[in-house]
């Protein structure tokens, strides 16, 4: 699988900028054709302390021409204008590859999880 994770910053405007992501963003975002699976997580700080990230929002898709195929879809399109209105260079896109898997009690691998 691949995903397509979203880094937005600016905890200094988080209210304008959860207001954009939520109103306008999310909606359009979550319709972007061949998307299996989303996750969004609120960063609540970092190891020194010194974090800007307000969220991260992750979307999994079968592979890369998957996801490249829902970026450039009217869907994608729309999110991506949609969020460039409200966020600018706020929003950082990058794309990764997703692999998960259990880890038993001494901290070995298991088995690997199918994330679909």
């Amino acid at each position: 699988m691949h995903k397509l994770v979203l880094i937005l910053r600016g905890k200094e405007e988080a209210e304008r900028l959860e207001r954009g992501w939520s109103d306008e963003f999310v909606a359009l975002a979550e319709k972007m054709p061949g998307l299996r699976r989303v996750m969004v997580g609120r960063a609540v700080g970092s190891p020194d302390g010194r974090s800007d990230v307000l969220l991260v929002h992750e979307f999994l898709f079968d592979d890369l021409p998957a996801l490249l195929a829902g970026m450039t879809s009217p869907e994608g399109q729309a999110a991506g204008a949609a969020l460039m209105r409200y966020a600018g260079d706020r929003a950082e896109l990058l794309f990764a590859e997703h692999h998960e898997m259990a880890v038993g009690r001494a901290g070995q691998t298991v088995q690997a999880e199918n994330p679909s």
